[in-house]
């Protein structure tokens, strides 16, 4: 009798389940923004088909990614040798898994690698959009700024930057924080760090939400997870050649060229190169985080101070991005999605059509 109400009761349960499921696409067409979301969807699908086909690729990193991801394959794994003709490699250890697995598929030829990024756009496309439909902090129509970037569809389809990979695992790490799922976003996070060291810019308000989100041992065992993500990654690199690997893979003191820079252009090329230019804007950049995080990030917690301070007490008790030097066309991809949420509208739409 017993097994017979249990069988009963997961039967309703199933049920109960999968009407569930069923009336979740009309309640969701029935909503305006999701409705707006799926024809966004649809329409710059159609797009990206149209810029495939008929716009001309631009030859930029791709050649340079495949000798680095070649030089991989072959079995070298000093990093100091991993060279293309942009020069040596400068990502962690992602990056040539990512890209090994890209020529193996399209056999290192772009239109095939084109379509790829396609899909990969429309996957971060997807993503973006579910994260403004929680957070709720756009109107309908304000959904379609996010797709009007030439920009944004050049740097995943006509020149197929490691940039594409990153942000789009970068956004689904915030998917899943802000659907509670801690570790996993972590882990996640930690994966596009090993694509391209740029998304550590947004470690500082990460680590803020962290602290916020979760008790100590939490916070603790989160990083640790990130942490692991970068040991595996790159272990056969770190047991091979350790010095190569994080000298060249997470170099903070590379001189950057200056005809790549786009904010920076105006100043002369001997102060933008030069270790002096590099350690002030590094002091502006971190003073302006220690500003937002103190009257913006925890302004309802008294300031970063207070905060921090009730955090160790706790503890104790139970036991950024307008300074980056680097700032080039495809670093456009790095704030574009995440630009309108607190921009007058006048201001982004500047932003998007450039």
């Amino acid at each position: 009798m017993a097994v017979k109400d249990s069988a009963s009761a997961h039967a309703k349960r199933l049920r109960k389940k999968d009407a569930s499921s069923s009336s979740s696409i009309p309640k969701l067409l029935n909503n305006p923004k999701g409705t707006m979301a799926l024809a966004l969807l649809f329409i710059d699908s159609l797009l990206v088909s149209i810029i495939i086909a008929y716009v001309p690729y631009t030859k930029i990193d791709w050649d340079a990614y495949m000798s680095q991801v070649s030089g991989f394959l072959g079995g070298e794994r000093d990093y100091k040798n991993l060279k293309g003709d942009t020069g040596p490699l400068v990502y962690p250890a992602g990056f040539l898994y990512i890209y090994s697995a890209i020529q193996y598929v399209t056999g290192g030829l772009v239109f095939p690698a084109q379509i790829l990024f396609g899909i990969l756009y429309i996957v971060n496309l997807g993503i973006v959009l579910l994260i403004y439909l929680q957070t709720d902090v756009l109107p309908w129509w304000g959904l379609s700024l996010i797709c009007l970037s030439k920009r944004v569809h050049s740097i995943f389809v006509l020149r197929l930057f490691n940039d594409c990979f990153a942000m789009t695992l970068l956004h689904a790490a915030m998917a899943s924080i802000l659907y509670q799922r801690w570790h996993l976003g972590l882990i996640i996070f930690s994966a596009a760090v090993s694509i391209k060291m740029n998304v550590l810019l947004f470690a500082p308000p990460l680590f803020i939400l962290m602290l916020k989100g979760m008790n100590i041992s939490g916070v603790i065992s989160a990083l640790a997870s990130a942490a692991l993500v970068q040991i595996v990654l790159g272990l056969p690199f770190l047991i091979s050649y350790p010095i190569e690997y994080i000298s060249q893979a997470f170099n903070l003191g590379r001189v950057f060229i200056h005809f790549w820079s786009v904010n920076f252009k105006f100043i002369p090329e001997p102060i933008f190169v030069s270790k002096e230019f590099a350690v002030s804007l590094l002091i502006a950049h971190l003073v302006l985080l220690a500003a937002f995080a103190h009257y913006k990030w925890c302004k309802h917690e008294g300031g970063l101070f207070n905060f921090l301070s009730s955090r160790i007490k706790s503890c104790l008790s139970t036991s950024s991005s307008s300074w980056p030097k680097t700032l080039k066309k495809e670093c456009k991809l790095w704030f574009f999605h995440e630009f309108y949420e607190r921009t007058p509208s006048s201001l982004g739409t500047k932003f998007w059509w450039k």
